[in-house]
């Protein structure tokens, strides 16, 4: 129980509790010596406005990022200029890992609304792993999730249908909300739909219209970027098997 933790873990978990880090020290039954290392490491925070950049493409990749507070999108600019959205952030998770094997970051990390993250030095995060035990697993672990999430979106693109993608990315958020302790029936859009289509690899006219007609379903209800899931299990449905016109 909480109550019978020392302060500083204590303070910690507090402090983590919406943060993918959590899952890089606390399972691992640590000393109150190295929750203070821990801590050490990822005190140092950095707030960013809406539209700011957090890093950019080919920036030298120095840090991973724990979303503190707010939300983020992921992006590339493709060779005829257009923005191409590879991803979606939100409280809890990381950012910055695509920087790891080359040394500079390949996408870049745009605030979607005023945000806070945590700072964590790299090279000081990999030597800490070095030093306590189990952490090095867990922080693999992390890894491991973001590749399955990588072939998931590969899949989601390849084989889906545009009303198949729509409803796979709503039962999406909706899942990563409700692991945050936040609804997971209702919610609030915070990239816009031009964003989304971008992400689904679908025009904005088709992801408007989809929306429209998942409203006349009866799925959903749309009120601007709020979103209500009124139907989940049709919308699972959708996936396996395309809404009829």
């Amino acid at each position: 129980m909480d109550l019978q933790l020392p302060p500083t873990l204590r303070q910690l978990r507090v402090a983590c509790s919406q943060c993918n880090l959590m899952e890089l020290c606390l399972p691992v039954g640590l000393s109150e010596e190295d929750v203070a290392r821990i801590e050490a490491l990822i005190g140092n925070r950095r707030k960013l406005k809406r539209h700011q950049a957090l890093y950019e493409v080919r920036s030298p990749f120095q840090a991973l990022y724990a979303i503190r507070a707010g939300s983020f999108k992921t992006t590339i600019v493709l060779e005829d200029g257009r923005e191409q959205v590879t991803g979606f952030q939100m409280t809890g998770e990381l950012l910055g890992l695509d920087g790891i094997s080359t040394g500079q970051h390949v996408v870049s990390a745009i605030a979607l609304e005023d945000s806070e993250v945590c700072v964590i030095e790299y090279t000081r995060l990999e030597a800490l792993a070095r030093e306590i035990q189990g952490l090095q697993a867990q922080f693999h672990k992390v890894l491991s999730r973001e590749i399955v999430r990588e072939q998931s979106v590969m899949m989601l693109l390849g084989t889906m249908r545009a009303e198949e993608r729509l409803a796979a990315f709503l039962l999406n958020l909706a899942q990563r909300f409700a692991a945050r302790g936040f609804s997971g029936t209702e919610f609030r859009l915070r990239m816009t739909r031009e964003e989304i289509g971008s992400y689904l690899g679908l025009k904005l006219e088709t992801v408007s219209r989809t929306l429209s007609h998942f409203q006349e379903e009866g799925l959903i209800e749309v009120q601007h970027k709020n979103i209500r899931l009124r139907d989940r299990e049709r919308l699972r449905g959708l996936i396996q098997a395309p809404l009829s016109h």
